[in-house]
């Protein structure tokens, strides 16, 4: 009989044949790494309870990668190990940590060299796979042997001590483990501080700068504490404990409570510090800190650097001397101090008086180290001892003449009552020192004054020119009809920067930015095409020249020469209604800014048909037509196609005008039309604004292609929310939305008679009309089906 082949096993096997024949490897989201497998790219590892996580990450958005470890749950990444902190990779992708064929855990770069091994003893990766524990420990184990750790990431700490690790001195293989802080906050690479045991084996524990000068002891265990860190025996919950004897010095760190998280991190500052977690807050919480006075980590600001913890900065470069990395000071980050702006003379016997060296007095210092005693008698003897000697760079006399030779390291200001504060004298060049050039400064000062009083009157000069030219361009406007400008095209030109900043184009027209000399910024239309322009031009003075309403454009003038002709507009920030609703790149507008956009377009729409002393019947309502202010409040324009009607009048025979899917059904039967085709258009954008789709798309997913008649029967069946866009993701007011979608399709009938008026439009929106459920339009209906619904009328009530 045959096997049965099950349809989930054919995949399983086209699978593995596929990834098999392409020869991909990856690391799934597991907690260890195997023979044959390679993290890369934005693969991680995780621990098996998804405390810690493990993978490539770059610092600070820098363009380095590192191998780290860092916390899974906690909300701001930190890491609390780094293999290759001083070799980075610059593409992850292209980058690989595996096991290597000598069973190592490597990193290997995107040329294809390795960059970091754990140089474990050799087995074969066959046999060797790399775990990453709910401690943060990565461990390397033998499968053979799965008991025994050939190495573990907590023998190896960065700056980062954690519960279960340890730093101390293995005395038997000379093996040390101490904690080094990051460079800065972008670069883990070792930084100049370190936190070891004391090599002395006093049974203590020391901070050092360089490994050799020690600026904090722990002091010797007690048992419970060191004496330097009385904070370790005020809490129960964390245990700390030493063991000194002759084979070892080490220090642990556990947690009695499990939900507790907690590490020891040496800071790029030079302090050692205790963090907890508090997940309410989501911030690490300081539980203690040594040395407590950041300006007693030795040289913290580096050389020639004055440490202040009473300045917002803590440190200062000395006058005459600029920070030797800019990079770090940004980051807060001094360790590299600071050199000279300006070489020294040096040479001072045969200088003159203004090229020679000089000292500058720098109050309440404690003193630097290293210093050297020489026997002059009076402060002066001690400025010449210094002055003479090349390599000097600083004196003090005080019990004594003492001097300092090459770089300053670890200044700190003192309090003006400190017993320890002494004035500190630091040997400058001349152009650095403050009273050296006063001869100069009093030329300078003179220059200054005549260069100051040139500028003045060349200012006074072009502010009269200005004025003149300003008065003179005002000449060339002159108002017509009561508030409609008549501008000059000179005058225009200038406004517009000879119309070199475009907003826009039209079937009709370009649109330029401009700016008139008040300040305020205009929009110039330059019409085009000589005898179709002349027409659009002056249906466009005429009815916007004699209306006014705040939700029409303001036309503030116009200009003609020769064929030129010129339209000026207020200025929309905020452009065209179908810039927001259709392009992918625009901010999504939410919903109460589209129904108050809809509601503004109806009043100005109805201001048209009904305020007016003519009804003006738009014939281009589309959202391209519709302008948007600073507050998005819309603005109805372009009416270059707008048809004026008496009163005494119903309705005008008129050429078809307007855009396709937004011509009532009238205009294109070729009869005569009244302002209900404007209804009929705005009904079209109401569609629009709802869905933020075109009403000439096809339907997504629906088996009707013609998208009015889709929404309609939408709103024949209740399915109102089906017709919101669905990038608002249904966040709408469902009364306003469902006024506004039967109000839409009732302004959609075919029958003009059955549309509202835009002042019932309006009514309805504002809630003042109640609106029954239309009927499906049956124009529209019939590109769906053979189907002509009854002519149920519109109704209010």
């Amino acid at each position: 009989m045959a096997a049965e082949i099950r349809p989930c096993s054919s995949l399983s096997f086209l699978l593995f044949f596929l990834f098999s024949s392409l020869n991909i490897q990856r690391c799934v989201a597991t907690d260890s790494i195997s023979s044959g497998q390679a993290l890369s790219g934005n693969q991680t590892i995780v621990s098996k309870e998804r405390n810690f996580e493990l993978g490539f990450f770059t610092p600070g958005n820098s363009h380095n990668y590192y191998i780290g470890i860092w916390y899974k749950k906690i909300s701001k990444q930190t890491v609390i190990w780094v293999a290759n902190r001083e070799t980075p990779v610059s593409s992850p992708s292209s980058s690989e940590l595996k096991i290597s064929e000598d069973g190592n855990l490597v990193l290997i770069n995107q040329f294809k060299h390795p960059i970091w091994s754990s140089n474990s003893t050799p087995k074969t990766k066959n046999s060797t796979v790399a775990v990453l524990l709910e401690t943060g420990n990565l461990v390397l184990k033998d499968l053979d042997h799965p008991s025994a750790v050939i190495w573990q990431s907590f023998d190896h700490p960065t700056d980062t001590l954690m519960p279960g690790g340890w730093i101390g001195v293995n005395k038997i293989t000379g093996e040390v483990q101490s904690l080094i802080p990051w460079k800065n906050f972008k670069d883990p690479a070792p930084g100049p501080y370190v936190d070891r045991v004391d090599p002395s084996e006093s049974g203590q524990f020391v901070l050092q700068w360089n490994g050799s000068q020690t600026y904090w002891r722990s002091g010797k265990w007690n048992g419970r504490s060191f004496p330097s860190i009385p904070e370790m025996s005020l809490n129960s919950i964390y245990n700390y404990s030493y063991i000194g004897d002759s084979s070892r010095q080490e220090f642990t760190l556990t947690v009695s409570d499990g939900s507790i998280i907690t590490r020891l991190v040496m800071n790029v500052y030079g302090q050692k510090t205790q963090w907890t977690w508090f997940e309410d807050s989501e911030e690490w919480i300081l539980h203690w800190s040594v040395p407590r006075d950041q300006c007693d980590v030795y040289s913290l600001c580096g050389a020639f650097s004055v440490c202040d913890m009473n300045s917002l900065q803590h440190c200062k470069c000395l006058q005459g001397f600029k920070p030797a990395s800019s990079r770090n000071w940004d980051l807060n980050v001094w360790s590299d101090g600071c050199v000279r702006r300006t070489r020294l003379q040096c040479s001072n016997m045969s200088s003159t008086e203004e090229e020679r060296d000089g000292f500058l007095m720098i109050p309440d210092m404690k003193l630097p180290d290293n210093s050297d005693t020489l026997p002059a008698k009076s402060a002066k003897q001690c400025e010449l001892a210094c002055l003479n000697n090349c390599s000097c760079t600083a004196y003090a006399f005080g019990s004594g003449c003492l001097i300092w030779n090459g770089d300053l390291w670890d200044l700190k200001h003192l309090s003006d009552n400190d017993t320890e504060a002494v004035d500190l004298y630091i040997r400058l060049a001349a152009s650095d020192l403050p009273f050296s050039s006063n001869k100069r400064n009093s030329v300078l000062v003179i220059i200054l004054v005549a260069v100051g009083g040139s500028i003045i009157i060349l200012c006074i000069i072009f502010v009269q020119v200005w004025r003149c030219h300003r008065r003179r361009l005002a000449r060339k406007m002159t108002v017509v009809d009561g508030s409609l400008v008549l501008f000059d095209y000179n005058y225009l030109l200038h406004c517009t920067k000879k119309f070199s900043e475009k907003l826009g184009e039209g079937s009709f027209g370009q649109v330029f930015k401009g700016a008139l000399p008040d300040s305020n910024v205009i929009a110039v239309k330059k019409l085009i095409g000589i005898r179709q322009g002349e027409k659009e031009f002056w249906t466009e003075v005429r009815t916007l020249g004699t209306i006014q309403h705040i939700n029409l454009v303001r036309l503030r003038g116009f200009c003609m020469k020769g064929i030129e002709r010129l339209l000026v507009y207020d200025y929309m920030p905020n452009g065209s209604l179908d810039y927001h609703l259709f392009q992918s790149n625009s901010e999504v507008l939410d919903w109460k800014t589209r129904f108050q956009i809809t509601l503004g377009v109806a009043r100005g729409l109805a201001y048209l048909h009904e305020k007016c002393r003519e009804c003006i019947i738009h014939c281009d309502v589309k959202p391209e037509n519709i302008l948007l202010d600073v507050d998005f409040s819309p603005k109805v324009a372009d009416f270059g196609m707008a048809k004026l009607i008496g009163r005494d009048f119903s309705r005008a025979l008129t050429t078809t005008r307007g855009t396709l899917g937004y011509l009532a059904p009238e205009w294109i039967s070729g009869l005569a039309i009244t302002q209900k085709a404007d209804v009929y258009s705005y009904g079209m954008m109401l569609f629009e604004v709802i869905s933020g789709m075109r009403n000439r798309e096809p339907v997504k997913n629906g088996s009707v292609g013609n998208f009015p008649l889709w929404a309609a029967m939408k709103i024949d069946e209740g399915e109102i929310l089906a017709l919101l866009d669905e990038r608002l993701e249904g966040d709408a007011d469902i009364e306003e939305l469902s006024r506004a979608c039967r109000v839409a399709c009732w302004c959609i009938q075919n029958n003009e008679v059955h549309r509202p008026a835009m002042g019932q439009v309006v009514q309805i929106l504002e809630g003042v009309l109640e609106v029954n459920v239309p009927p499906i339009p049956w124009h529209l209906q019939l590109l769906g089906d053979d189907q002509v619904p009854d002519s149920t009328e519109y109704s209010t009530s």
